[in-house]
């Protein structure tokens, strides 16, 4: 058996800015270091933070001293005015990508755009991006969604930064006959579209895909299906020892891909465990 690694796969320049933000805060004994909620969507990567004294709170409330991260995915502009009112020094490991986004969305809604966020509901992320605009943001997670939007005047849409390019030119086409002017900020970030293109291409030239990931990990969830969504069995895993000896029983190539959140010391183990299985050749 084949074993192939996609091109491009694991940790993306924002999460490994954040990871190094923190880790070079944690080397600081003088003060303690939190993130307010899981600073990336990787449990294994989270886990090795604490054992280095990163202690993760749900809200400021859990703070009275040290620093306060925030998290990658970005946070709602309220908590970091708190968390400057109470004093906390401030540690901001929001990804560029998403900055970027926050601007866009304060632009459209200062324009007098009604603002539509296509991303997923609940997700840090997108509750942050709508939160620069005080809530008023419509919400999509599909083209069919947002075939339910009134017509209106002007739309503006922005997009989570992992969202598939296909499925924000649905939703244009959509809101482009629901409006007289639509305007639209492409906030899909590069390496996201890397990756998601790298492991289509995989999935179609291999007979099973492994898709490596925390499983609260949006963009990793989002190539899953499109590694599935190309007829390759596809199997989403956090960490090798959930790799089932069955799913790879016979095969000529087996394809690996990981989100953006997931550490290349998890993606070899699972190449290890693929290579223990039906005499894998190695990964390229």
């Amino acid at each position: 058996m084949e074993i192939i690694v996609a091109k491009n796969a694991g940790f993306c320049f924002g999460v490994t800015r954040a990871l190094e933000l923190v880790a070079r805060a944690a080397d600081d004994r003088s003060r303690r270091v939190h993130t307010l909620g899981p600073l990336i969507h990787n449990p294994q990567e989270i886990a090795r933070l604490e054992a280095r004294g990163v202690r993760q709170v749900r809200s400021l409330d859990e703070v009275s001293e040290g620093a306060v991260v925030l998290s990658a995915h970005g946070v709602d502009p309220r908590v970091e005015e708190a968390a400057q009112e109470r004093g906390l020094p401030i540690i901001d490991a929001t990804c560029p990508f998403v900055r970027r986004a926050h601007g866009h969305i304060r632009t459209l809604a200062e324009e007098g755009y009604a603002v539509v966020i296509l991303g997923d509901r609940g997700h840090r992320e997108v509750e942050g991006l709508a939160a620069r605009v005080g809530g008023k943001a419509d919400i999509v997670t599909a083209a069919d969604e947002a075939q339910q939007l009134p017509f209106r005047r002007r739309y503006g849409l922005v997009v989570q930064t992992t969202q598939r390019p296909a499925a924000l030119r649905e939703v244009a086409g959509v809101l482009a006959e629901r409006c007289r002017e639509l305007r639209v900020f492409n906030t899909i970030c590069e390496a996201t579209m890397k990756r998601q293109e790298s492991a289509r291409e995989l999935a179609e030239t291999t007979d099973v895909m492994i898709v490596v990931g925390g499983r609260n990990s949006a963009n990793t969830r989002r190539l899953h299906e499109i590694c599935a969504a190309t007829g390759t069995p596809t199997y989403h895993v956090e960490t090798a020892d959930e790799v089932n000896a069955a799913w790879v029983r016979g095969v000529g190539g087996a394809g690996v891909t990981a989100g953006a959140s997931t550490p290349d010391w998890i993606v070899d183990e699972v190449v290890e465990r693929l290579q223990d299985l039906e005499g894998g050749v190695g990964a390229v």
